[in-house]
């Protein structure tokens, strides 16, 4: 719900290929630490309200006083040391006319409830409701023997899958949420390859499509066990998305040149691909949150919800062509 290809999330992952081929230049060199949290003034005040406040007697104050919504998320009394904190070093910056500066690789946000980044969150969460929107509007306009229903719901599932992850790592950063955000979104870009190799080969040639699939379960299984196992490095996260993410991109493009002239709606997926690499270059802005709640990450998933009614549109259209030439029998496009 943490963040390339054909549909920020509802067919890829979090950044679209050409976008994130930028970022990944910036993104390398400052993931691993932030200005704010270097800070020797921010780390004294962190050490030193951990030290007051979250032993003995004031540790139990604090838990029996904290809202039940925040326990049940794991905010722990560290945590609250380190948001308190960072406010304390983001005051003392603008009071010296300095830039707010990022903190663990993020920027400041006003806590609402329990939601971190709240703006995020809900982005997230919307994103999901319109994948869930059209993926039941598609259940209910196309028939099952249509030749990609199945295939269809499936990555429908994952894209999912993936939305609930972001909103949860949104709402709260831990160790656990971040890597299902990274490893989920990893999961819809691969799927969305084997989609547009289903469409492009396997009705056709249903073991190419097999064989992709199992090629994309050990390239799934291989990324996910390096990043857990070996080093979880973001360098190389955003990376192997980008390259898979090109693939993804190329080939549905070249499937909307090639039948541009025969499938009346094929611009609907290559207007979808020119959008969200568009709406991707957003986050090249990357501007301290207005209000303290958005940001450009929150405005690009903000962005991306109206694209999910434009894809599901072409996906129902397909299938119902690909219906109707099955019966037809008509070769297919």
């Amino acid at each position: 719900m943490a963040s390339a290809v054909m549909l920020a999330r509802c067919t890829s992952v979090r950044f679209p290929a050409v976008a994130t081929a930028v970022l990944l230049l910036l993104y390398i060199t400052t993931v691993q630490a932030s200005q704010g949290d270097k800070e020797p003034v921010y780390r004294d005040c962190v050490k030193q309200c951990v030290g007051s406040n979250c032993t003995g007697d004031r540790l139990r104050s604090f838990q029996s006083s904290q809202p039940q919504y925040m326990a049940l998320t794991g905010w722990t009394c560290r945590d609250d040391c380190r948001y308190q904190c960072m406010w304390t070093t983001v005051g003392l910056y603008q009071a010296e006319g300095y830039s707010v500066p990022q903190f663990h690789g993020k920027w400041p946000f006003v806590r609402f409830l329990c939601f971190e980044d709240p703006a995020s969150a809900l982005a997230s969460l919307l994103n999901g409701l319109a994948c869930l929107l059209m993926l039941l509007r598609y259940r209910s306009t196309v028939p099952r023997q249509s030749p990609m229903y199945h295939t269809i719901n499936a990555f429908s599932l994952v894209s999912l899958n993936a939305w609930f992850w972001s909103t949860v790592f949104h709402t709260r950063d831990t160790y656990l949420t971040e890597k299902m955000d990274y490893f989920c979104a990893t999961a819809v870009i691969l799927y969305s390859i084997y989609l547009c190799c289903v469409r492009t080969l396997g009705l056709k040639r249903p073991g190419v499509s097999s064989m992709v699939g199992v090629l994309l379960i050990l390239a799934f299984t291989s990324h996910v066990s390096y990043l857990t196992f070996v080093s979880f490095d973001y360098g190389y996260n955003m990376a192997a998305n980008t390259s898979i993410g090109m693939v993804n991109l190329l080939w549905w493009l070249c499937w909307c040149w090639q039948n541009r002239r025969t499938l009346p709606y094929w611009w609907k997926c290559g207007l979808v691909v020119v959008l969200l690499h568009g709406l991707a270059l957003l986050e090249l802005l990357d501007f301290p949150p207005m209000l303290w709640i958005l940001d450009a990450h929150a405005v690009w998933h903000l962005s991306t919800v109206p694209v999910h009614f434009l894809f599901y549109s072409f996906l129902i259209d397909d299938s119902l062509y690909l219906l109707n030439t099955e019966k037809m029998g008509v070769k297919v496009e």
